[in-house]
């Protein structure tokens, strides 16, 4: 597995099906887990020391989740805040973390941004892959220019 999809709730699964999508169009292996940061924390270290190289924790409300797993990891988060009634808890939760624990962040819902992120951190050392993202690239400048 080379991407763990983490959410935070059954409730986040529109936000995961978004970065699925960008994963299969990529070819990347991923796996799609449910595990909150504050209900099931043994869960999320549990996911947190598996065999992902790269991590995107979707999470709304006070968004510990992608904070969590990069306490138990050096390997790269991608956090996804989620809206709801009160959006700016969720992107600051996780735009604010601690010195030494970063986490990356997209906006609000973008779990194809996150995706996307992933796979650009994937590519670093995959030619194929970056290849991918130029020609997904290209797509979208003729799509939207």
């Amino acid at each position: 597995m080379k991407v763990a999809i983490v959410m935070g709730s059954k409730s986040d699964e529109v936000v995961a099906r978004k970065a699925e999508e960008l994963l299969k169009k990529f070819g990347i292996e991923y796996e799609v887990h449910v595990a909150s940061a504050h209900r099931t924390p043994e869960k999320v270290e549990e996911i947190a020391n598996s065999d992902a190289e790269v991590f995107i924790a979707i999470a709304g409300l006070a968004a510990a989740l992608p904070g969590s797993i990069a306490a138990h990891t050096t390997k790269p988060v991608i956090g996804v805040p989620v809206s709801g009634k009160v959006n700016m808890d969720a992107i600051l939760s996780i735009v604010q973390m601690p010195p030494g624990i970063p986490v990356a962040a997209v906006g609000l819902d973008r779990g194809d941004n996150a995706a996307l992120l992933a796979a650009e951190i994937l590519s670093v050392g995959n030619k194929k892959l970056r290849e991918k993202l130029d020609e997904y690239r290209k797509e979208m400048r003729e799509k939207y220019v």
